[in-house]
């Protein structure tokens, strides 16, 4: 069965800001403080990290068959240029496929009738690989959903005190966690995973 997981680097005091709040640049200077490099699609983001986190991101990278993100991350990173970092098939929840964009290809998959068939595609694209959700709004309606396996976290040792929250205005709060499941220590951030408890 595929694991659907969500994921996100997140402050201390749980923001996952975006680059309109303060603080956005230091809940990603962990990306930037070592020496093992961790190539991507694009050279100029070429992660340069500590070699714990670079082997997490190497697990992270080939354990993931498909992305589902929100049309907004779509729409701000321009579509990645063509190809998501992580080389994966990305499957995009929208309400209508953007002007100049094929409503299926090989790098991007645009589903306009919600979330749950979006997750089903993105299931068929990974195969018996995960399928990664994109943290905030897609997350939480993913989670709503029943849909979500897992929730991984890259906690950053910074008090931002302002931001967008990881799983904002969440309507089947409080959802169990169990775990961690997985700790792994780098330099500057701690990678950590929590199983989603069934509800009852």
């Amino acid at each position: 069965m595929t694991k659907v997981t969500t994921g996100a680097t997140m402050s201390l005091d749980g923001y996952i800001a975006d680059a309109s709040h303060g603080g956005f640049d230091y809940l990603f200077q962990w990306y930037e403080n070592g020496d093992v490099e961790t190539p991507t699609t694009h050279p100029e983001l070429t992660f340069r990290t500590s070699a714990v986190s670079a082997r997490h991101l190497r697990d992270l990278t080939e354990r993931t068959g498909a992305l589902v993100v929100g049309r907004r991350l779509f729409d701000m990173t321009k579509g990645w240029g063509g190809r998501h970092p992580m080389d994966v098939p990305v499957v995009v929840v929208t309400h209508h496929v953007p002007e100049g964009w094929e409503a299926e290809g090989d790098s991007f998959v645009f589903v306009t009738d919600g979330i749950e068939h979006a997750i089903e595609r993105a299931k068929t694209i990974a195969g018996d690989k995960e399928v990664g959700v994109n943290g905030g709004t897609i997350a939480a309606q993913v989670i709503e959903a029943g849909l979500l396996d897992e929730v991984h976290v890259d906690l950053v040792p910074v008090l931002l005190g302002a931001g967008i929250p990881l799983f904002a205005d969440l309507k089947i709060a409080p959802v169990q966690l169990e775990g961690p499941i997985s700790v792994v220590e780098g330099t500057g951030v701690t990678h950590l995973a929590y199983r989603v408890r069934p509800a009852a």
